[in-house]
């Protein structure tokens, strides 16, 4: 797991981490156990190289500074003391011609040359083919066995613009993977809502990495979501990824805070509708057993989250009995029943806290269990 959130990350429009911001991600980052962090972009500004030097100081996990094929790019990185140098150009004829308005000669013979520079520092090399599934098959091919010859260590391979499906995604992997010994890398974006699905394929068809961020952020739609990644990986296809998973939430939370980007109520994984249930048969089914609707697999427990029975129009009687055990009542059928109908209609006008069930339950006077009665009912729930 290469992570991104501190320069593919930190590129989503209207998001920018100060210094400490930085430290602290890349800290929480060091600790939950990604096999990569790129820090950042170490020719961008003073304060940018500063923070790439100090988060390379500080961390245990392989620290990346992202640098065009350009030698102040390079030596940029170099100084900062990181342990990988993630160098790109781009390959599409799109860009090629109207962005960076060179040569294909021109882009191969660069990308040689930042390489070579590269790996004479010492440092691991990983070079990107960018816009690479919008390149031509064979020019691709051509540049990435260019890098080969001179002992680039990684590959990335792009879907920069997140125009990519699974299936082709893999077969482009499956293709540059007959033409290098470097690791594979695959960083994907989310445009169509398929960065994750990309990635996955990726690694299915050789990949050896996938460069992912925290809940997702970056260019435009952003980046294939650590989270979604890591609980696929784990949980679907019984992976080690070397992530301590019950510090995902936390992260999360962090990431969010500092990027002022709000994680979406149903965004999996970490959104907070995940583990929450309101249909009175998906929440009496969840009280029994809680595979019955979640996955199973993965439980937010695994993630560092907590399951939360929500009161609404569609709540059941389960649901409500439950929560007022809870809360320290002790109803009788008919008491749960008349809680129930009120929590209903109240539903229908807007949101039921837990305040207003209390309030419900003394209204309709439920009696209240003594401590050791709530103890003893916790006891047997556990």
């Amino acid at each position: 797991m290469f992570d991104t959130t501190l320069r593919d990350g930190e590129q989503s429009p209207r998001t920018s981490f100060d210094y400490e911001e930085k430290r602290e991600i890349a800290a929480a980052l060091d600790d939950l156990g990604v096999s990569v962090i790129e820090a950042g972009f170490p020719v961008n500004s003073d304060a940018e190289f500063e923070a790439v030097k100090d988060i390379a100081e500080s961390t245990d996990t392989t620290v990346c500074g992202l640098a065009r094929v350009v030698e102040k790019d390079i030596q940029a990185a170099i100084d900062s003391g990181v342990g990988m140098i993630h160098t790109f150009v781009s390959t599409s004829d799109v860009q090629i011609e109207d962005s960076m308005h060179a040569t294909r000669e021109e882009v191969k013979q660069r990308a040689v040359e930042a390489v070579e520079t590269a790996k004479g520092s010492g440092a691991e090399v990983m070079f990107s083919p960018m816009d690479a599934t919008r390149t031509q098959e064979s020019f691709l091919v051509e540049v990435i066995e260019a890098v080969d010859e001179v002992g680039v260590d990684w590959i990335n391979i792009p879907d920069t613009c997140g125009v990519a499906t699974p299936r082709r995604f893999g077969d482009l992997i499956e293709v540059v993977a007959e033409h290098t010994d470097a690791g594979i890398d695959v960083h994907t974006h989310d445009d169509f809502g398929l960065a994750g699905a990309n990635a996955l394929a990726g690694v299915e068809a050789g990949a050896d990495q996938m460069q992912v961020s925290v809940n997702g952020i970056g260019e435009r739609a952003g980046n294939a979501a650590l989270e979604e990644v890591v609980m696929a990986a784990e949980s679907l296809y019984d992976a080690d990824t070397g992530v301590d998973t019950t510090k995902i939430t936390e992260v999360s939370r962090m990431v969010e805070q500092a990027s002022d980007i709000a994680v979406p109520p149903n965004k999996p994984v970490v959104g907070r509708n995940a583990f929450s249930h309101e249909s009175g048969i998906h929440a009496a089914g969840v009280i029994e057993n809680s595979d019955t609707f979640e996955p199973g697999v993965m439980t937010p427990e695994m993630v560092g989250a907590t399951r939360e029975l929500v009161m609404g129009k569609h709540t059941g009687t389960h649901s409500v009995r439950q929560r007022l055990t809870d809360a320290g009542f002790d109803p009788t059928e008919s008491e749960v029943r008349a809680i129930t109908r009120r929590v209903k209609d109240a539903g229908a006008e807007g949101r039921v806290t837990m305040s207003d069930v209390r309030r419900f339950a003394r209204e309709e006077g439920v009696a209240e269990m003594d401590d050791d009665e709530e103890e003893r009912e916790q006891e047997a729930r556990v």
